[in-house]
């Protein structure tokens, strides 16, 4: 037994945190070798963003983005599902986990897309599969607007063109309730699980573990920038989907009301040979809620195109 301790302790990422048991456990039913990531830094546009790099550099490169007030290692549980076809980096996108906060609170998804830019010119990254969920589903598809010759596939996760002001006033206010913070981080995860049904708590500590850090009362709050609400405003972005000319999902949660029937159909219209795929009774966040069904789906897609 002090054996088989030993050897899940061991296990230790590039930038120094060890893997959790029960994530080892997952990854060993689904036949997924046990895998961390490598803490990178890059400096664009005056800003020192973090990522995740999870390896395998000869392979094409596949891009994740988080989505608003989240974090790289949000998509932990599921990238290393894509690491042996893909060089697979996880970004934290300005103001959020370990990115630099901007001065001028300057968060516009345009923002978050002229990071991008910068980011793939700098790492030499071509050919590239995007993948953004919320937010970074919004980035994504205004960067395969903007550079369609440099975007082999986009995979966009419940999120479409438009940002209404209901959803953009939402985050405002539970920016301003989360700013007294939490005792703890089973504080935290407790508030997190009653509201995030379907994810597991393995997910949610990860979230909480990497996406916290201690504020000068002692108390648990978000490694996020609170004037990220000054950029999460009403948004259109139809103008950068319509140029979008690479093989295309959106995969949508049933439950969730972020893309309607009727921009689903403009989609349709917009993106020539768009897929648009429901995921039934699933919320906001469909990859974290069913990653096996969500794989098989965007695997699904990957060999069509």
């Amino acid at each position: 037994m002090r054996l088989q301790l030993a050897l899940i302790v061991a296990i230790v990422v590039a930038g120094g945190t060890a893997l959790r048991p029960s994530a080892t456990a997952a990854m060993a039913a689904q036949n997924i070798r046990p895998q961390q990531p490598t803490d990178r830094y890059a400096t664009v546009n005056g800003l020192r963003l973090h990522y995740l790099d999870w390896g395998n550099s000869t392979r094409p490169p596949l891009i994740m983005l988080h989505g608003i007030g989240r974090l790289a290692h949000t998509f932990d549980h599921i990238a290393p599902r894509f690491t042996d076809r893909f060089h697979v980096i996880a970004v934290d996108m300005r103001g959020h986990g370990d990115s630099d906060w901007d001065s001028a609170a300057a968060y516009l998804v345009e923002d978050y897309t002229k990071d991008l830019e910068a980011l793939v010119a700098q790492l030499q990254l071509r050919n590239l599969t995007l993948w953004g969920n919320s937010t970074g589903g919004r980035v994504v598809q205004v960067y395969a607007g903007l550079h369609p010759d440099n975007v082999a596939a986009l995979i966009v996760e419940d999120v479409g063109p438009e940002r209404p002001r209901s959803i953009a006033d939402g985050f405002a206010r539970q920016v301003q309730e989360d700013a007294k913070g939490w005792a703890s981080e089973d504080e935290l995860i407790a508030q997190l699980r009653a509201g995030n049904q379907g994810i597991s708590d393995d997910q949610l500590r990860t979230y909480v573990h990497f996406g916290t850090k201690k504020g000068p009362d002692g108390r648990i709050v978000w490694k996020r920038d609170p004037n990220l609400a000054k950029g999460f405003v009403e948004t259109e972005l139809w103008q950068y989907v319509r140029k979008i000319s690479s093989p295309t999902i959106y995969i949508i949660g049933g439950r969730s009301t972020i893309v309607p029937p009727e921009t689903q159909e403009q989609l349709k219209k917009a993106i020539n040979g768009v897929q648009v795929v429901t995921m039934p009774g699933l919320g906001h966040y469909p990859s974290q809620e069913k990653p096996d069904e969500f794989t098989a789906i965007v695997n699904g897609f990957l060999a069509r195109r």
